[in-house]
């Protein structure tokens, strides 16, 4: 039976993550399966990587074979790095504990990537949402400035209107005031004939 150490997809529309399983090439994909070893979720930043090394090293001295997916994630993992040194451990090349002491060199090196890879991304993400609120807090001054503007503007219009709505009412009361104050006088009341003087009568 040929055995593969490949990825069944688990999870959501466009928010997938991954088994690490061990199955029969003929299964389907996210079909049956004889173990399962590992999680892998690359929604994260960096990736999620789940795995049990000393599985997936019994399964490929067995004959298990890793798709290119899982044989990526295997040697980042050092599985494969761990499958080389027994071999050369096998053959008498060098002992046990210098392939340990190797092994153990690898892994110290990978961690510090990892950190330095992992802090730079948390730096870039900081970064990123300083930038984002020095330009909303641009955006929002810009927009404060314009609502300012907009509301001299009107308060200049207010009060243009106001001064000529003044203007116009101290004309028309001017107006009004003017007839009274040009009126010619009233004629004088024509004076009462003199009387004619009594006739004398005659004595």
């Amino acid at each position: 039976m040929a055995v593969k150490i490949r990825l069944a997809r688990h999870g959501k529309k466009n928010y997938a993550y991954f088994h690490i399983v061990v199955a029969d090439a003929r299964a389907p994909r996210d079909g049956r399966l004889i173990e399962q070893i590992g999680l892998y979720n690359p929604n994260t930043n960096p990736a999620t990587i789940v795995l049990d090394g000393d599985r997936a090293l019994d399964w490929l001295n067995k004959g298990a074979q890793p798709t290119t997916t899982a044989r990526r994630i295997l040697s980042y993992e050092g599985v494969l790095l761990r499958k080389h040194l027994q071999g050369g451990v096998a053959k008498g090349a060098f002992s046990q504990e210098e392939a340990e002491r190797k092994f153990a060199a690898w892994k110290t090196e990978k961690d510090s990537k990892y950190a330095s890879k992992k802090q730079s991304i948390e730096k870039a993400v900081e970064e990123a949402a300083r930038a984002a609120v020095k330009a909303e807090a641009k955006v929002n001054e810009e927009r404060a400035e314009a609502i300012a503007k907009k509301k001299a503007e009107i308060a200049a219009a207010a009060e243009a209107a106001a001064r000529e709505a003044a203007e116009a009412a101290a004309a028309a009361a001017a107006e009004a005031e003017a007839p009274a104050e040009t009126e010619a006088p009233a004629e004088a009341p024509a004076e009462a004939p003199a009387e004619a003087p009594a006739e004398t009568t005659e004595a």
